[in-house]
């Protein structure tokens, strides 16, 4: 190649360029900020989803023996706490009474009518026949079952019936629990004490209220980091014929890509959570009831899922994970330095056989592009299966009633990526655009 056909600009560098570096710094800065805070903001919402994935989890929850323990005991301390005989339930009740007093002078009766072989028995059979009359004493049962009524009916006997019930509800739902006592009431506290919260309801409130403002905030920051790579670009097309600012613009707007890219690898690109959102239960006419049972959370970065392919025994898993770090991370960073070198670089270094081919000819095995499309069709896939696996679990009727909530979604952080793979494209078209002209 010869000199006339060197591909960077001329590097005249005057005060237009020290202008053009300080305005872009300023957008660079900015873009960089915002990536900052955004990346933050991810993290932050990632463990605040996961403590509310812990202390709402369904194995602490509709899987828990205690839960249900508990739950049971008070629906059945509430019927005895409510419980009343009435004028229909004394009806009731005397008349089983009179059955029982009958029955067992009957059978008292004809004990005493059975030959006797004792003297003593003979005695006793004589007299009953003498002076008992059975008429009288069947006559007199309902007045003694009306009697026996009254007294177990009176408020100071249904008080003591009720304490003893409910006192061996309660030993029979305190022998009843399994291993996750300890480690529930563990983990309320802890998380109570961390979000400064007196108990699950404020705790659900408070989490609410901080996922909607982080989620606000996260999307403001994004579209400001959109706002300023938009400005440099806008800067290219006004200045797209000044030739010496050229390498000055390409080399900032290098910078511009390498935020995009260290933002969309380390933030959350995809959150899958699948809730029950309530679970009533129709029990002995009273309502039990499980809300906010988290199934499943995950939230992954591209970093993070690269380490948990590479941690996996599997070792197609670790090689998955290997060629995603090569061709997803190592290899558009190496590009982009290949870029910057190949524009600010001097001749020999700009034309490095090597150079050339990472800034020109290694966008086939650049697999960033790949990574958008295969983390969209991710999300559509869990999306449309966890869809139909949580219709399975929903339940409406008199007994049961159950509503599942799909919360899957694709987050700031892959729409980041995104913005990067467009942008990187349209710097490899202005580069492209600009050893073309450099040739002529």
């Amino acid at each position: 190649m010869t000199t006339e056909q060197h591909n960077p600009p001329a590097r005249k560098f005057g005060i237009l360029n020290i202008v053009l570096i300080l305005g872009l710094s300023f957008l660079l800065f900015g873009e960089a900020w915002y990536g900052y805070n955004l990346q933050a903001l991810s993290q932050q919402r990632e463990q605040i989803k996961r403590d509310y994935s812990t202390v709402n989890s369904i194995t602490f929850g509709l899987f828990s023996v205690d839960t249900w323990s508990s739950k049971i005991g008070s629906v059945v301390n509430n019927l005895i706490s409510d419980y009343n005989i009435g004028p229909e339930q004394k009806k009731a009740l005397q008349a089983q009474v009179e059955q029982q007093l009958n029955s067992l002078i009957k059978k008292t009766l004809a004990d005493f009518d059975k030959p006797q072989k004792s003297l003593l028995g003979k005695i006793k059979k004589l007299a009953v026949n003498k002076f008992v009359d059975e008429d009288t004493i069947y006559a007199q049962v309902p007045s003694f079952a009306r009697t026996i009524v009254d007294k177990v009916s009176s408020p100071t006997n249904t008080k003591r019936i009720k304490n003893i019930v409910t006192s061996k509800v309660n030993e029979l739902a305190g022998q009843t629990y399994d291993s996750t006592e300890a480690i529930t009431n563990m983990l309320a506290t802890y998380m109570y004490r961390k979000y400064n919260v007196a108990d699950s309801s404020q705790f659900n409130k408070q989490i609410s209220s901080r996922l909607i403002s982080i989620e606000e905030l996260s999307y403001n920051y994004l579209y400001a980091m959109f706002g300023c790579v938009l400005a440099a670009l806008l800067l290219w097309l006004l200045m797209r014929n000044i030739i010496h600012l050229q390498g000055t613009l390409f080399f900032m707007s290098l910078l511009f890509a390498l935020v995009l890219l260290a933002v969309g690898i380390t933030s959350s690109v995809i959150e899958v959570d699948a809730q029950i959102q309530s679970l009533n239960i129709a029990l002995m006419g009273q309502n039990l009831s499980f809300n906010n049972q988290d199934l499943f959370f995950q939230s992954k970065s591209i970093v993070e899922i690269i380490q948990t392919l590479v941690k996996q025994p599997q070792p197609d898993a670790v090689m998955v994970g290997v060629l995603m770090l090569l061709f997803i991370i190592i290899l558009p960073i190496v590009r982009i330095i290949a870029k910057g070198i190949h524009i600010l670089g001097n001749k020999a270094v700009a034309e490095n056989k090597v150079v050339l081919y990472l800034a020109f000819d290694s966008a086939k095995w650049d697999m960033a592009d790949v990574m958008v499309v295969g983390t969209l069709m991710t999300y559509i896939g869990l999306n449309g299966i966890l869809k139909s696996e949580l219709t399975e679990i929903e339940f409406h009727n008199s007994y049961l009633n159950a509503t599942t909530a799909n919360y899957t979604s694709l987050q700031p952080g892959y729409f980041i990526f995104v913005g990067y793979v467009i942008f990187a494209y349209i710097l490899a078209f202005i580069l492209n655009r600009i050893r073309r002209h450099a040739t002529h």
